[in-house]
């Protein structure tokens, strides 16, 4: 089987791409423009995404929507994720929680995917804290500054087999070839 994985972040092509080696299905990255609209929730904007594509992109495809969200932040930057990260950074998120003492936080990944005329959302959440500072050099986005729940290091300080053990794009990916193997497509 092969299946497209529509995402302009090679970093994040680059993972699926590992995730579905060990699930033996072939890749293909689709790197295009489309309309992502903005909403309060990233249900939406999978589904709304996954519609947009469909007369772009052969069947079967995934793409991901996925968010950062701060407790202490009022979920913020939550589905505005990507947006914040371009133009605050991790350098501004860390100057929004110095006077926080909650720094409980959770990364939410609905990986949609598109498959004989039909669209299937798929959720992974990870808990776990904003550190004081940032750290590591693997990853991407928000790993130098997202420390999973049970452990002392970002995402960014681990290999992407160790960040896979516990993120939640691997825990979306998980219900998404369960979905698969289930409905006879592997």
């Amino acid at each position: 089987m092969k299946i497209r994985v529509v995402t302009h972040n090679k970093h994040k092509y680059d993972e699926y791409k590992l995730l579905f080696k060990n699930e033996s299905v072939e890749t293909e990255w689709i790197n295009i423009e489309y309309v992502e609209i903005q909403d309060n929730d990233i249900e939406n904007i999978a589904l709304y995404s996954l519609n947009i594509l469909k007369d772009i992109v052969k069947e079967p495809y995934i793409m991901e929507d996925s968010g950062l969200f701060i407790k202490s932040l009022n979920g913020f930057p939550g589905p505005y994720s990507s947006y914040v990260n371009k133009t605050i950074g991790n350098e501004g998120i860390l100057k929004l929680m110095e006077d926080k003492i909650n720094r409980d936080s959770e990364f939410i990944a609905i990986i949609g995917l598109r498959i004989n005329g039909e669209n299937y959302l798929f959720k992974g959440i990870t808990e776990g804290i904003i550190s004081l500072k940032i750290s590591g050099n693997n990853g991407f986005g928000y790993d130098p500054i997202f420390i999973p729940k049970g452990q002392n290091k970002t995402f960014a300080e681990m290999e992407i087999e160790e960040k896979n053990m516990h993120s939640h794009r691997m825990k979306a990916f998980k219900n998404l070839i369960q979905f698969l193997k289930e409905n006879d497509f592997l």
